[in-house]
């Protein structure tokens, strides 16, 4: 297999030293905007299976042309989402599998945004899954941690662990800190935001998806080896717009630990406007200029890739379901917890940028040896989670599940 990387960030550096351990791929090219981050990540390995190139993620010709000439089987996408549909669409054009780890943006509904959905997460590409089907090439969304090995674990609950489901909740939290900040988020400022301030959206069987508003219904969740109860919220997530189509289950919700601080941060960007994205003219010593004010919150912010040493605690991704099993009433929390301070004598990646990346490249080699394949655009759902979960554990970083 050979694989074309786009996006050299925290992400696509720990997606290269986990791939550089394996021996599944016979190349792969590390392509970034910044040609110097590209080639950093490639140096730090020493090894001769990875080269880099500078590319533009949003120009789709400049990227078709890159997969074609490093004549790539697959892309994998490790930007932030506003380069999804046009890494997507190259991909395709160039008749190369994809994968990213979150979906096309969402669009609010433009009345009701709190009640209605507009455009979902990932309704862009559905919309081409027969050209992906005629292709006969797959792409597989949402295949990271959450959403990904979150997706996974509510098909291997619906497959082994329940007759009926009635609820997937997944629960995503974390006890890190880190030295020297006020605020400093572990994962990208501009997708945190992006999560965090769309309506969320939940699934109702007998309703369909429906939005509430932002930071709605707090529970306490007590999550495991030590991190302990944390309160979460609604989130706008990938998960509540993937399981219901492969997974049967009464409701599906997506809440995350922000914790108070976090979300009064977030209301002040969204009061101030810094949430945007369209850019807005503002002074600069080559005159006036447009600039996004969600990239000057992100540029003003520490890189998260870079907060490692100074990081502590550990983050837990997971996925609680609730239903039944042989007649009896069941509930179960499935998780998979990173130790930052592991993580980064491991493999010099903070826990919660190498908790994404491990779960592409395990999906990666179930590729290149054949253990999942297809064609068109699916979820982790679709796919038979038993030989991930088995392959997440020889990696070395085993997974969990607790009784409820």
């Amino acid at each position: 297999m050979r694989i074309l990387l786009v996006g050299a960030g925290g992400v696509g550096s720990a997606v290269v030293r986990i791939a550089a351990r394996r021996d599944f791929f016979t190349h792969m090219v590390v392509a970034d905007y910044d040609a110097d981050r590209a080639a950093g990540a490639v140096a730090a390995t020493g090894d001769t299976r990875f080269s880099a190139a500078r590319v533009d993620a949003s120009d789709e010709a400049a990227v078709r042309a890159l997969l074609a000439e490093s004549e790539c089987d697959v892309l994998l996408n490790a930007t932030d989402p506003r380069f999804v549909m046009p890494l997507f669409r190259a991909a395709l054009a160039a008749g190369a599998h994809y994968m990213d780890m979150a979906c096309s943006l969402s669009h609010p509904h433009p009345e009701r945004p709190y009640e209605l959905t507009g455009v979902k997460l990932g309704d862009e590409q559905f919309a081409m899954s027969a050209d992906w089907e005629r292709s006969g090439r797959l792409a597989l969304l949402g295949m990271g941690v959450e959403p990904g090995l979150s997706d996974v674990f509510a098909r291997h609950a619906a497959d082994e662990l329940f007759d009926e489901i009635e609820e997937i909740g997944v629960r995503d939290g974390a006890n890190l800190t880190v030295d020297g900040y006020d605020f400093a988020p572990s994962f990208s400022i501009w997708t945190t935001i992006e999560e965090c301030l769309n309506p969320p959206v939940v699934y109702e069987a007998d309703r369909g998806w429906f939005t509430t508003s932002p930071f709605s219904e707090p529970e306490v969740f007590d999550f495991p080896e030590g991190i302990g109860p944390v309160e979460c919220v609604n989130v706008e997530h990938e998960e509540v717009l993937l399981m219901p189509r492969w997974v049967d289950a009464r409701r599906v919700t997506f809440k995350y630990g922000l914790g108070d601080e976090f979300i009064e941060v977030l209301k002040t960007l969204h009061k101030l406007g810094l949430d945007r994205t369209a850019p807005v003219a503002v002074g600069s010593e080559q005159g006036r200029v447009r600039v996004s004010p969600r990239d000057v919150v992100a540029a003003c912010l520490p890189d998260p890739a870079t907060l490692g040493d100074r990081m502590h605690g550990k983050t837990c991704a997971g996925t609680w379901v609730k239903g039944v099993k042989d007649g009896a009433a069941r509930e179960v929390y499935l998780y998979h917890v990173v130790d930052n301070q592991w993580s980064m004598a491991e493999y010099g990646s903070q826990a919660v940028v190498w908790q994404t990346a491990l779960n592409p490249v395990v999906a990666l080699e179930l590729l290149a040896t054949g253990i999942w394949s297809g064609s068109g655009v699916v979820g982790p759902e679709a796919l038979a989670p038993r030989p991930f979960l088995d392959l997440l554990t020889a990696y070395g970083s085993p997974w969990g599940m607790r009784e409820q």
